[in-house]
């Protein structure tokens, strides 16, 4: 079968999940991905392997289906290299500050000059233009920047950071959307190549809802209201009876109907002080109150049932240990099972998302450093094997 993106070559210039996740997802659904890597370290991916450079468990994942070179780029030789590399390539994806950008030649400008086909993906800290553009993030810092790490915990506490790195993921589905947009306009519109200027923050602010129309139109600021929304009466996490804990979304009429009716209160939408969405949002402590005590009556799978009985959106509070064992997840697909050379059966997070003619695939696990060096480099630029290895003992791949 073949995969939607066969065909389209895809330069990896990136280190830490946004930039080369992106280009991973891009290599899921069949672009061929080459992913350039430090000589010595290997992708930031790799850490937590037992040697610099070796197959971590996040890079068998997040390295998939990428053919690794070495290439150390503060050298000129190796710069040399990937400008000969990219004609032979549709998409560019980099991360490397607009500084290192525009000292080692790989800056917008150039890049649109020499090879004006080409898409080329900046997943950049603040994004290429603004005073901030040549500062550095993370993760954790555009998660602060954006405006998410502000709402996120518990009223009257210190601001918390998700526990995943939610931004990183975000922004490489963004940009992998805009790669193939640009795909899509270059080569079925007959448009010409592109610069994507992707700030990491950008898909947190995104995804803030209505805050900024709120504070533009009100001057409201929203503010941490732990695992309830204001605007969103009721849906919230309780407590269990067995020590568990389960989500509870009953956010419309007829929802809190059926919940007052599973709860002995049938007509909790006409009493007082539940009547009508503005009244629950006044008096929403008190409907939490009454739910957290029946909930706190119940254990987690005599919820559940009653729950999803009744057609109340509900789930368990789920940790890594009990997804991998959901037949849901499992059934459905979105957790794989493979196995690895080094690390023997493991599941991991499969493409997304599904596709009913040309669904993603898996094809290989994140390489070895460096071994595709010898095939990118002498298939692709006609090099020797003699020439290989004189790069190799300079210390430039």
């Amino acid at each position: 079968m073949s995969l939607p993106l066969a065909g389209v070559r895809v330069l990896d210039m990136s280190s830490i999940i946004a930039a080369p996740v992106t280009a991973t997802t891009l290599g899921d659904f069949g672009a061929e991905v080459v992913k350039i890597e430090d000589r010595v370290h290997g992708d930031f991916m790799r850490r937590g392997a037992p040697e610099p450079g070796g197959r971590s468990l996040h890079w068998i994942q997040d390295g998939r289906n990428k053919t690794s070179i070495t290439l150390d780029l503060r050298k000129p030789e190796a710069r040399e290299i990937v400008n000969a590399l990219l004609p032979q390539f549709d998409v560019l994806v980099t991360n490397f500050r607009p500084p290192t950008l525009r000292r080692w030649g790989f800056d917008p400008d150039t890049i649109r000059a020499r090879y004006p086909r080409l898409i080329a993906l900046y997943v950049t800290g603040y994004g290429l233009t603004g005073p901030y553009a040549d500062r550095g993030a993370f993760d954790r810092i555009a998660s602060a920047f954006s405006g998410l790490t502000y709402v996120s915990g518990e009223p009257g506490r210190p601001p918390v950071r998700s526990g995943y790195a939610v931004i990183d993921y975000m922004a490489a589905y963004v940009g992998a959307f805009g790669v193939v947009t640009a795909l899509y306009n270059r080569d079925l519109r007959g448009g010409a190549g592109q610069v994507i200027d992707l700030a990491l923050y950008e898909p947190g602010f995104r995804a803030s809802e209505d805050a900024m129309l709120a504070y533009s139109a009100r001057g409201a600021v929203r503010e941490r209201t732990g695992n309830t929304n204001p605007m969103v009466v009721p849906a919230a996490d309780y407590d269990t009876a067995d020590d568990k804990r389960i989500a509870i979304h009953a956010g419309t009429e007829s929802l809190l109907r059926r919940l007052g009716a599973l709860m002995g209160r049938p007509d909790i939408c006409a009493e007082p002080d539940f009547a009508g969405f503005a009244t629950r949002v006044k008096n929403q402590d008190k409907l939490y109150a009454i739910i957290a005590q029946w909930a706190r009556g119940l254990t987690l799978a005599d919820l559940m049932a009653k729950l999803v009985a009744a057609d109340i959106p509900a789930s368990p509070i789920m940790s890594i240990a009990d997804i991998a064992a959901d037949p849901h997840f499992r059934e459905r697909g979105t957790v794989m099972s493979t196995k690895d050379k080094d690390f023997g059966p493991v599941l991991m997070a499969a493409p997304l998302p599904r596709m009913s003619e040309t669904p993603g695939q898996v094809r290989w696990l994140g390489q070895e450093l460096g071994a595709g060096n010898e095939a990118v480099l002498g298939g692709l630029l006609g090099m020797s094997i003699a020439e290989i290895n004189a790069l190799r003992e300079a210390e430039i791949i």
